[in-house]
């Protein structure tokens, strides 16, 4: 299938830009404006200072959700200041807390590896913010932010119907691709949306925001969106309950922490000493326990997972093909996609879904997203739920 990407915004439009203080949304503010367009910059406002800050001499930024937020929000302020700039802070702090602090919390108490990103773009960033601009009644054309991603539409209607919605298709830079952040936006979102960092590579982002002038080009940019050290503040609200450790044949190998300090694929911290290296293979909620396995004992021939999303809510009628990734980091790997029909007992939010790999899959985690790409575009994607062994 043949798909179009979708213009960007021109000389007289009105764009709102998200901007982090990072570099990426602060040039993507400048090439708009010197483009001709109307650019209103916002930020949004997170941090609600219900945990204790750590190491509060330190003023750098090194997670989204951060106190250093407040100095992003000055970087923001200036740049704006300097190039003429509207600008407005947009507290979304409340959901914040609720769809991401919270989600994230009962997912890793259940079990689960959850994804904070996929849930802020979705619910935060173009949600809870859009409706913020929306408050402020401000008007616009286009909402851009700094993502590396392009914004299409299939020539043809999708999976045999004659819808043509708006979908998330690769950017030029691969080694950047955040696809997989925002594979859950609709297609009435995604209409207003616009990447323009889509045809960039990131070392020409550096190269063009330092011959600007940008002080966004020397700052450090944050990776996660929590630092290690507020990881057991954050879930100090609850008494963590140990329990054991066990190998494949159930025998005790030792005492874990509580199990929402653990994930798929985790080797270091277990507090376990045997004569094979060790992984975590598999977290039973049910019975409070920790399954230790060896590398080999990782690999899966497929999974199962629900709370799908499709461009335009066009659900495929039969089985198809497509390239699936299992998390952010992994290798798209060929894999055949139906409905699955559910095992007594089994329960599942919407239809799930049975992906099939073409060649085995190692450490796939319950919580994380499986999304799904045909030519580089997402054609869907959902929550993994269960995991088929090899």
């Amino acid at each position: 299938m043949n798909y179009i990407m979708q213009d960007l915004p021109k000389a007289g439009d009105t764009v709102v830009v998200g901007l982090s203080g990072g570099v990426d949304s602060t040039l993507t503010a400048l090439l708009l404006k010197e483009k001709g367009c109307k650019v209103i910059g916002v930020t949004m406002s997170m941090w609600d200072g219900s945990i204790p800050i750590v190491n509060a001499e330190k003023h750098v930024k090194d997670a989204c959700y951060s106190p250093g937020e407040a100095e992003d929000i000055e970087a923001c302020k200036k740049f704006c200041q300097e190039q003429g700039i509207e600008y407005h802070v947009v507290d979304v702090q409340k959901a914040y807390a609720r769809e991401v602090l919270e989600y994230f919390k009962s997912e890793y108490r259940s079990g689960r590896t959850p994804n904070p990103c996929i849930r802020c773009n979705r619910y935060v960033k173009f949600g809870a913010l859009l409706e913020g601009i929306k408050a402020l009644d401000i008007k616009y054309d286009y909402f851009c932010t700094g993502h590396y991603a392009k914004i299409v539409r299939p020539e043809t209607g999708l999976f045999g119907t004659d819808v043509r919605p708006y979908m998330v298709a690769g950017a030029a830079d691969v080694t950047k691709d955040q696809t997989y952040f925002v594979y859950r936006l609709p297609d009435e979102i995604l209409s207003k949306v616009r990447f323009p960092l889509a045809t960039v590579k990131k070392s020409e982002v550096f190269e063009m925001a330092r011959k600007a002038g940008l002080a966004a080009a020397e700052r450090a940019e944050s990776q996660d969106f929590i630092g290690e050290e507020y990881f057991d503040i954050l879930f100090a609200d609850k008494p963590s309950i140990p329990g054991d450790i066990i190998d494949l044949d159930g025998k005790v190998l030792g005492r874990h922490r509580g199990i929402e300090h653990y994930t798929i694929g985790q080797r270091r911290g277990l507090g376990v000493a045997l004569n094979y290296p060790a992984y975590v293979q598999a977290i039973d909620p049910k019975n409070n326990l920790v399954v230790l396995a060896p590398n080999d004992a990782l690999n899966s021939a497929g999974l199962v997972a629900d709370d799908f999303v499709w461009p335009g809510n066009v659900e495929p009628k039969e089985p198809f093909e497509a390239m699936v990734k299992i998390r952010l980091a992994s290798r798209p790997v060929k894999a055949v996609i139906e409905k699955y029909i559910p095992l007594e007992g089994e329960e599942f939010v919407g239809t799930p879904w049975k992906i099939t790999f073409a060649e085995p899959q190692r450490a796939v985690a319950p919580g994380q997203s499986a999304v799904l790409y045909n030519d580089s575009v997402i054609v869907g994607g959902g929550i993994i739920s269960k995991v088929i062994q090899s």
